[in-house]
């Protein structure tokens, strides 16, 4: 009984992570400028990556393997904002201005 409720939590696990990425990428497709994109890069496919890897660490029980999968988890957690923030900064030393907002004044 206990296998297989851990096999359906690591199955909705899969599933909400997999509709999580998925609406980041489409986030990436359809949002206007880059200050957007980096927001669905950012906050969603890092939701998404943290339930695949949370589903890969219930299909491998407790061993090696689920201490690599936390490492990783802990590495996109940090690395995924930070590249975010980058990139903003960036796009704003190169004059780059968000859908809507010209020299200063919004529209």
């Amino acid at each position: 009984m206990l296998d297989i409720s851990i096999e359906i939590i690591s199955i909705i696990s899969f599933v909400v992570g997999v509709f999580f990425i998925l609406t980041g990428s489409i986030g990436l497709i359809r949002l206007p400028d880059v200050f957007s994109r980096i927001h669905a890069a950012g906050m969603i496919d890092t939701a998404g990556a943290s339930f695949v890897i949370l589903g890969m660490i219930l299909q491998s029980g407790f061993s090696l393997i689920t201490a690599k999968l936390v490492f990783i988890g802990i590495f996109i957690f940090f690395t995924s904002p930070i590249t975010g923030h980058v990139t903003a900064n960036l796009a704003r030393k190169k004059g780059v201005n968000p859908v809507g907002k010209t020299k200063g004044k919004t529209l």
